[in-house]
């Protein structure tokens, strides 16, 4: 019966390899105004220079996030540029909203964009704000300006959002240049309506820098230690468990520099390990099952393994830089940036792990977006139109993509047995 059910969960992600739509964010060279997107469709790199194909002007430097925020709109946090560009799936700009400094990460409820600044002013529609530390801004979509802050620890990065509330990582990062503050270890807590500060979590795990990815109430957040005596290491967080008061993280000896959640809700990790004092970079592969690593407090839901060939790809790369998995269509993809300087590549990979090919583009590929098939809409499927993530963590779809009403138990299966549905972007039993 599992068999059969995983054999109709991968019928009805139908043909997606001709289906396939990715914009890719290459992050080009610090201050050398070279960001690029990249766009790849149906096997190939339709453009390495998308934006500017659209626009006819370049997108900024060194940009850092992508975000979807609606079926048609797009954000894009534009680090050096100070910017947030937003975009069409079709490529076109849209507006830009300005005076985020040093702005690093993004999400979205569809009709605010929160954004992680290391600044420490902001120019918002009540005037300009001044921080001691790091903040996040809101940006209103409606005008795409900054309608409210929140200041959180030094240089925050990572930032999701779970039942009204920003989780915000605070890393620290400038505390060798700057000198004046240490590395953070705290997990800020932000209610989204009100943009106040409700709590800090302190992990004891210092400079939660980079990728942090989410499932449904779990983040998976990296540490890369402070590359000296401090070692890099990799959490997960529960964010339904933070908001109790309970204990709500457990830390493993790995990093998870570039991580990503899969359609069942796993999350697939490739760590890298650096030290200023050997000079080496050192690579690990993990794929955890948050629900498991959590309710067993890190006995298990780890494996130091990825699925099909992925983990002697990424063995066999100059330097990963990326790792994504298609929320739509569950195929998979990774990127490596080789010697940082010159073009990187694209790798793409079937749902189960399998190379299917290799493709050139720009400089330090290493942010994701899928767009959805063109024909979801109208495909029978059995995940959400907005998966894993940022929504709604409580409803409820049945394999139709169908939500149930509020308060409606989902029905047993035939003949009074289980049958399976789609929470939080994971597959789910009731009646078992």
């Amino acid at each position: 019966m599992k068999r059969f059910l995983t054999l109709l969960l991968t019928l009805y992600i139908y043909n997606a390899h001709a289906q396939e739509r990715l914009i890719l964010l290459n992050e080009g060279m610090w201050q050398a105004d070279n960001g690029r997107l990249s766009y790849f469709e149906n096997g190939a790199i339709v453009s390495n220079q998308w934006f500017r194909d659209k626009n006819g002007y370049k997108l900024g430097d060194t940009p850092n996030d992508i975000v979807q925020v609606s079926d048609n709109l797009i954000a894009i946090a534009i680090n050096w540029s100070n910017i947030v560009q937003f975009i069409r799936p079709d490529g076109t700009a849209v507006a830009a909203t300005e005076d985020i400094p040093n702005n690093r990460r993004l999400c979205t409820d569809g009709r605010f964009v929160y954004v992680s600044s290391y600044g420490h002013e902001c120019e918002t529609i009540h005037g300009t704000v001044y921080f001691d530390k790091g903040f996040v801004a809101k940006i209103d979509l409606s005008n795409f300006q900054v309608v409210a802050t929140c200041e959180v620890g030094y240089e925050p990065e990572g930032i999701a959002l779970y039942k009204g509330r920003l989780f915000v990582a605070n890393t620290g990062g400038y505390a060798e240049q700057e000198g004046d503050h240490e590395f953070e270890t705290t997990i800020s807590i932000i209610n989204a309506s009100t943009m106040t500060l409700e709590k800090n979590i302190d992990t004891g795990i210092p400079n939660l820098y980079g990728e942090m990815s989410q499932s449904g109430r779990y983040l998976c957040i990296n540490s890369p230690g402070d590359y000296y005596e401090i070692p890099p290491c990799g959490l997960i967080f529960d964010c339904e468990k933070a908001l109790k008061g309970e204990a709500c993280f457990v830390v493993f000896n790995y990093p998870v520099t570039y991580n990503t959640t899969t359609l069942d809700g796993r999350f697939l990790a490739v760590g890298s390990a650096f030290s200023y004092i050997t000079g080496d970079y050192v690579f690990s592969t993990l794929t955890i099952d948050p629900v498991t690593f959590i309710e067993t407090r890190g006995q298990s839901g780890l494996s130091q393994s990825l699925p099909g060939t992925l983990q002697a790809d990424f063995a066999n790369m100059g330097q990963p830089y990326g790792i994504y998995v298609n929320p739509y269509t569950g195929y998979i993809y990774g990127t490596d940036a080789g010697s940082f300087e010159g073009a990187g590549y694209l790798y793409q990979w079937s749902p189960a792990g399998q190379l299917i090919g290799k493709h050139k583009v720009y400089i330090n590929p290493g942010h994701f977006l899928a767009l959805p098939p063109a024909d979801w809409a109208t495909k029978t499927s059995p995940f959400p139109a907005s998966p894993l993530g940022g929504g709604d963590e409580e409803a409820v779809y049945d394999l139709h993509g169908r939500k149930l009403p509020a308060g409606v138990l989902p029905k047993r299966g035939s003949g009074g047995g289980a049958s399976l549905y789609i929470k939080s972007g994971r597959k789910i039993w009731y009646g078992r």
